[in-house]
């Protein structure tokens, strides 16, 4: 981050009579909710926010008819380049922008990725999201995860989604191809935390952040089961960690130790696409919300991404041929 590049935040309100007595951070809070509160406190603390042209403490009052006027620096993040990726764009309107991200794209620059990521992409796309934190992503699936992914185009829909998100009313649903013959659907409850001695996974651990998954069968397939998967929470890896502690571990996860399993007596043709499909077999297919600005439900479907649908239909093959699952 850098102090030399900002944008000028100039905002002019008054105190109505619904927040005459309350604390200035407070009643800021209500007027400008397009910023966070922690914000809005650091531009008090710092004299950039005025009641009635003079500067003033978070806990001090207001009363109606104060005129309060904000004139602030919000930096602008020149750490992360734009870069001219493509973007397959779902929807888009002046507060979200929703992609379909491919496998192989990292969400946002970290140690081994500096560049050529979707943030990168976000700010070609979009320059003016270089105001918003992380360019406006407030969630993220892993690389080698295709899908959806929505992201904020302004402050307010920023505050608006990681609200959502912590109060889970965010809908994701994906789609996972797993190893092994799943009976019936149910909930995994199992916190995940870092793995205690291999750094680069994640596990289920006593000591993680609580973690809810739900999944339901879709198909049965020779030695393999399509799934649908929700989740209810959003930890590092989640859903290929849930799955992997129920011993129904993701196609092509190798992070987690799955290894193909072909069917017995399998066509070559399986044989050779599970043992070198290139990723996790896992797509975020579905996506619902509350949109920030018209307070309407809001959901977004795309088709299975297309390399798990040539597994699938291999898979369906086989179980016409009458395969021995075993």
């Amino acid at each position: 981050m850098s102090a030399n590049v900002v944008e000028i935040v100039q905002r002019h309100v008054a105190v109505d009579a619904t927040l005459a007595g309350a604390r200035l951070d407070q009643a800021v809070a209500a007027l400008l909710p397009e910023f966070s509160r922690s914000r809005l406190q650091q531009w008090i603390d710092a004299g950039q926010v005025l009641v009635n042209d003079a500067p003033r403490r978070c806990r001090d009052k207001v009363w109606c008819g104060d005129a309060i006027r904000v004139d602030a620096q919000l930096a602008v993040s020149d750490t992360c380049i734009a870069q001219d990726i493509a973007l397959n764009v779902v929807y888009e309107d002046a507060a979200l922008l929703v992609i379909n991200k491919p496998a192989g794209l990292v969400v946002h620059p970290a140690a081994g990725n500096p560049d050529g990521t979707l943030q990168n992409a976000l700010l070609h796309y979009a320059p003016a999201l270089a105001t918003i934190p992380r360019a406006g992503i407030v969630h993220r699936l892993d690389k080698d995860t295709s899908g959806l992914l929505v992201i904020a185009k302004t402050l307010a829909a920023h505050r608006s989604l990681v609200e959502q998100l912590q109060a889970r009313e965010v809908h994701r649903e994906y789609r996972a191809l797993v190893i092994g013959e799943v009976v019936a659907g149910g909930r995994i409850e199992a916190s995940v935390g870092r793995h205690p001695t291999q750094r680069l996974r994640m596990a289920v651990v006593a000591h993680g952040r609580p973690a809810v998954t739900h999944y339901r069968v879709l198909a049965r397939l020779p030695g393999h089961t399509l799934l649908a998967v929700e989740l209810e929470t959003g930890r590092t890896h989640q859903i290929r960690v849930h799955l992997t502690h129920l011993h129904f571990p993701l196609v092509g996860d190798h992070v987690y130790g799955s290894r193909p399993r072909p069917p017995k007596g399998c066509a070559p043709a399986l044989t050779t696409a599970l043992q070198t499909f290139p990723r996790q077999a896992l797509h975020a297919i579905r996506l619902g919300l509350i949109h920030p600005t018209s307070g309407e439900p809001m959901q977004w479907e795309i088709p299975q991404a297309t390399d798990i649908t040539a597994l699938l239909e291999l898979l369906q093959q086989e179980a016409a041929r009458g395969t021995d699952p075993t």
